[in-house]
C-alpha cells in the first residue's frame, strides 16, 4: 500500500495512522458536544437505530471497535451484553472510562487496539460493531478481515457510517453545509478547524454503499445488507460470518 488518503491528500500509510490519531487526540473531550452540534443531535437517534439492528442479549460478548467515549457501548450494555470497548486512540478511551465512571456503569472492558491488528484470538466474540470509525481505519479491508477473524461463526458485523446520499436537493445542501459550516464550529468550539475539516474530508472520500458492501463481502461475510438514514447520509450496515 503506496498511498492513502488522508482527506484529499495523499500520504504513506504510516503518516494515515499519526495523523488520525493526532486528530482525534485534538478532538476528543469536545468529541460528543462536537456530534451534537454537527448533526443537531440526529447522531443520538441514528445510534439508537444501530442498536437497535444489533439486538444485543444478555450474556453475549461483543466488541465495540472505535468505540472510545462508550456512545455504542453504554447502549449495548443496557442489554446485559459482555462489552468490549476497543479503540487506537487512548485519549477517547480515557472519555469514555470517566464517562462510564459518572453514570455509574460497570463491567465493560476497554482496550486500546489497533482495528487492522487485534490482539483478541480467533472467534472471540458474538458480534462487532463499529461506529462513525471504519472510514478513518488505514487499511479498511484489513480492519474488515480482523472482523471477521474475531467473530464466532454465526456471528454479525454491525457498521454504522456516513456515505453519500441519493436525495439531489438535500446532498448540495448537504455539501455546503459540511465543508463551509462544519470546520468554522470546529474552531469555534473545539479550536480545531482543520481536524473537523478532514473529518468532512473523510466521509466525502469514504466508499458509497453498494462500494462498501463489496468490501465487506470480500473480507468473507455473507447476508451484506446497507439500510440507508436520510436517503444514505448515513448508512447501518450488516453481514454475517457464516
Amino acid at each position: 500500500m503506496d498511498k492513502v488518503s488522508f482527506g484529499h491528500e495523499q500520504v504513506s500509510p504510516e503518516e494515515k495512522t499519526r495523523r488520525v490519531r493526532g486528530v482525534f487526540s485534538s478532538v476528543a473531550r469536545r468529541y460528543d458536544l462536537m456530534n451534537d452540534l454537527m448533526s443537531g443531535g440526529q447522531h443520538r437517534l441514528w445510534k439508537h437505530a444501530f442498536v437497535r439492528k444489533v439486538r444485543p442479549r444478555k450474556g453475549e460478548t461483543i466488541l465495540d471497535m472505535a468505540g472510545g467515549t462508550g456512545d455504542i457501548a453504554f447502549r449495548l450494555a443496557r442489554a446485559g451484553a459482555r462489552v468490549t470497548v476497543a479503540d487506537i486512540n487512548p485519549e477517547m478511551l480515557a472519555v469514555g472510562v470517566e464517562r462510564a465512571r459518572l453514570r455509574g456503569i460497570e463491567g465493560l472492558v476497554w482496550a486500546e487496539e489497533n482495528a487492522e491488528k487485534l490482539s483478541f484470538a480467533e472467534s472471540s466474540f458474538d458480534a462487532y460493531t463499529i461506529a462513525f470509525g471504519i472510514r478513518n481505519v488505514t487499511d479498511i479491508p484489513a480492519a474488515l478481515r480482523e472482523a471477521h477473524r474475531v467473530l464466532r461463526f454465526g456471528g454479525r458485523f454491525f457498521c454504522l457510517e456516513f456515505s453519500q446520499t441519493q436525495w439531489p436537493g438535500f446532498a448540495t445542501l448537504y455539501e455546503t453545509y459540511s465543508r463551509r459550516v462544519v470546520p468554522k464550529i470546529g474552531k469555534a468550539v473545539a479550536s480545531d478547524e482543520d481536524s473537523y475539516r478532514y473529518l468532512i474530508e473523510s466521509i466525502e472520500r469514504f466508499p458509497d454503499m453498494p462500494g462498501f458492501a463489496r468490501l465487506i463481502e470480500a473480507a468473507g461475510f455473507r447476508n451484506v445488507k446497507a439500510e440507508p438514514i436520510l436517503g444514505g447520509l448515513v448508512a447501518i450496515h450488516s453481514g454475517w460470518k457464516i
